[in-house]
C-alpha cells in the first residue's frame, strides 16, 4: 500500500473489477503515494460486473472510486476514468505526473502560452477513451460474433462477416491509430521516451490498457501489427517496467489472493 504519512488524508476506496480499466487507477495511486483500499469484484460469465456494482454507481462500470475527506459523513463517488484522474491529479499535485503548464510566468493565462508537453497532456488525457478505446471495443464485439455465444446453425454466417469486417474497419483504423503514436514518441517534447516527454505521466497511465489489449488481443488476430511500430511497443514495455506499475500488480494479486481465500 502506498502511503504519504499524513493522518488528514482523506479514505480512499477503489471498487475494482477484473479485466477492466481499474488496474491503471491502481498505479495512479501508487504514483500519488496515496493510502487507499480495495474492494475486489469478478465479472460473470457473460463478462458482465455483478449487478451490486450498481449500488456503488447506476452504470455499474468500472472503475469507481470513491472519496471521503476527514470529518465528512458521505464520500464523493467518482466514475469515468479521465474524469478519476483529472480529480486525483488536480487535489493531489505531482510534478512529474503533470507536466508544466506555462512556458513562462510571462505566458501564464495566455492562450497559446502552455508548453507543449502539456497541450500533449490534456490531449491524451482523453484520446484513449475518445479514439483508441471505441475501436477496440467494436473488436470484441466482432469476437462475440465468432463465438459459442452464438448457436452453432448461424455461426458460420456471423463469424464470415466478422472477419470481413474486421480486415475492413478495425485493422485499418488501428494501423492509423497506432502510426499515430508512433509519430508522436518520435517527436516527444525533450528527448521522448514518453508521450508528453521525458518522463512519465498520468496520461501514459491511462494509454497502457488499450495499447496493452492491442498487443495482446489484436496481436493475436493480425501478427502484423506486433511486427511494426517498435517505439510503441519498447514504450508498452517502458510502462510496465515502471516502479509504479509493479507496485500496483502486486497489490491487486494481494488483495486478489484474499478475496479467494475468503470465498472458500
Amino acid at each position: 500500500m502506498a502511503s504519504t504519512g499524513k493522518r488528514d488524508q482523506p479514505k480512499i476506496k477503489v471498487y475494482w473489477l477484473n479485466e477492466s480499466r481499474s488496474q491503471r487507477l491502481i498505479w495512479l495511486l501508487e504514483e500519488l503515494h496515496l493510502d487507499y483500499e480495495i474492494e475486489v469484484y469478478y465479472r460473470d460469465k457473460d463478462m458482465l460486473a455483478p449487478p451490486e456494482v450498481k449500488q456503488i454507481h447506476p452504470l455499474g462500470k468500472a472503475p469507481i472510486v470513491t472519496i471521503q475527506s476527514p470529518g465528512s459523513d458521505k464520500p464523493l463517488v467518482l466514475a469515468e476514468s479521465g474524469f478519476i484522474f483529472q480529480y486525483l491529479t488536480t487535489h493531489f499535485p505531482s510534478e512529474s505526473l503533470v507536466p508544466q503548464q506555462w512556458k513562462s510566468p510571462q505566458e501564464e493565462n495566455t492562450l497559446g502560452g502552455e508548453t507543449e508537453s502539456y497541450l500533449r497532456y490534456q490531449y491524451f488525457m482523453h484520446y484513449p477513451e475518445g479514439s483508441l478505446q471505441p475501436v477496440l471495443l467494436v473488436s470484441i464485439i466482432l469476437e462475440i460474433l465468432k463465438s459459442n455465444k452464438i448457436p452453432f446453425p448461424v455461426r458460420p454466417i456471423t463469424s464470415f462477416v466478422s472477419n470481413k469486417f474486421f480486415s475492413a474497419f478495425v485493422i485499418p483504423h488501428l494501423n492509423t491509430d497506432l502510426e499515430f503514436l508512433e509519430k508522436q514518441l518520435e517527436s516527444a517534447p525533450d528527448g521522448g521516451g514518453y508521450i508528453c516527454g521525458k518522463s512519465l505521466t498520468a496520461a501514459d497511465i491511462l494509454l497502457s490498457f488499450p495499447l496493452g489489449l492491442v498487443q495482446e488481443r489484436i496481436g493475436k488476430v493480425d501478427g502484423s501489427i506486433l511486427g511494426k511500430y517498435p517505439k510503441l511497443w519498447a514504450y508498452l514495455e517502458r510502462l510496465r517496467g515502471e516502479e509504479g506499475y509493479k507496485r500496483a500488480e502486486r497489490r491487486v494479486e494481494e488483495v486478489e489472493k484474499a478475496a479467494r481465500a475468503g470465498k472458500k
